[in-house]
């Protein structure tokens, strides 16, 4: 039986469980779903979004939705302020990204604003940029999640509780990868956003973490030079491949006006195996004016279809 171990991304996100079945119920979606229930296929959540917010967001109908109105729908959190960085590497860190981010996020606008047909005038846009504010938080949120992990900031989420930020997640992933590590069959990881980052991190840099037999990634910054170089030494452009905890296939999946993969969406380059290509990268087009959601990633027919071949369906 092949197990299937998830690890959501950056911004607030309600309760584990409930994450969980929203990305199960996205995955499954229409005729071309895959239904891992169905198909004998057992599969585990790496939550984490409690390290970092203080409560799970209760408005779950939000992450479903195939719109974007409201910062948690663009895996953002309204009230997340940047971080204040504390060393000149922290503040070189922030700036880098926030430089990039903040052009590919300017990009994706001045490209979702044209007209699906331009021949067509006085017809409606079918997409619209979103307002300034959402991109805002996002920005905002995906900076401070970040930092904070690669960091490994020692934060408090909510009273009484304090986390070295990096050594919780490490070992939340460590854990749910040894529970699915211990069933029969194939064992692959799907990861989103800065749950790739995760992911490879421990993948790569921790002796400790259990054998898998493929990974995607899905919307991933992996390929921002700021945290390919807070991945050093493990990590060099020539041998990037998690080889000896990844027994098979990486399939990194991007949109390229998703704002977190979009500086560099092909990660190919970035992570060889000896010097040579080992990642294959899968474009997909998402719809709408925010193209990061999970929730459109998982209907995507050509993201169906690498992770149908990961799992040897």
């Amino acid at each position: 039986m092949a197990h299937v171990t998830f690890i959501h991304g950056i911004g607030n996100k309600p309760a584990a469980d409930q994450l969980h079945n929203i990305w199960l119920r996205s995955l499954a979606a229409g005729l071309d779903g895959i239904n891992l229930g169905s198909e004998g296929i057992t599969s585990s959540m790496v939550y984490w979004a409690d390290v970092l917010y203080p409560e799970p967001d209760t408005n779950i109908a939000a992450y479903e939705t195939l719109e974007a109105n409201t910062p948690k729908e663009v895996d953002a959190d309204a009230h997340t302020r940047p971080p204040l960085p504390a060393t000149v590497d922290e503040a070189a860190f922030i700036s880098g990204i926030a430089f990039k981010m903040g052009g590919t996020l300017a990009a994706a606008q001045a490209i979702e604003a044209m007209p699906t047909n331009r021949q067509l005038d006085g017809l409606p846009y079918e997409r619209i940029p979103l307002p300034w504010p959402l991109k805002k938080a996002f920005m905002e949120t995906f900076l401070r999640d970040v930092h904070h992990y690669l960091f490994n900031v020692e934060f408090s989420p909510r009273p009484g509780v304090i986390y070295k930020v990096q050594d919780e997640i490490r070992q939340r992933f460590l854990n749910v990868l040894a529970s699915g590590s211990g069933k029969s069959g194939l064992h692959i990881v799907v990861s989103h956003s800065m749950g790739t980052v995760i992911a490879y991190d421990c993948l790569k840099r921790l002796p400790e973490t259990r054998e898998i037999d493929g990974i995607m990634t899905i919307g991933s910054p992996l390929g921002l030079d700021e945290i390919e170089d807070k991945l050093r030494p493990e990590w060099s452009r020539a041998d990037g491949y998690p080889y000896k905890k990844v027994k098979g296939d990486w399939i990194n999946v991007f949109d390229r006006l998703d704002p977190v993969a979009g500086f560099d969406p092909f990660l190919s380059n970035d992570f060889q195996f000896g010097g040579k290509a080992r990642v294959e990268d899968v474009e997909v087009t998402n719809s709408g004016a925010w193209r990061h959601a999970i929730v459109k990633y998982l209907r995507a027919p050509a993201l169906r279809g690498a992770l149908g071949l990961l799992l040897q369906l």
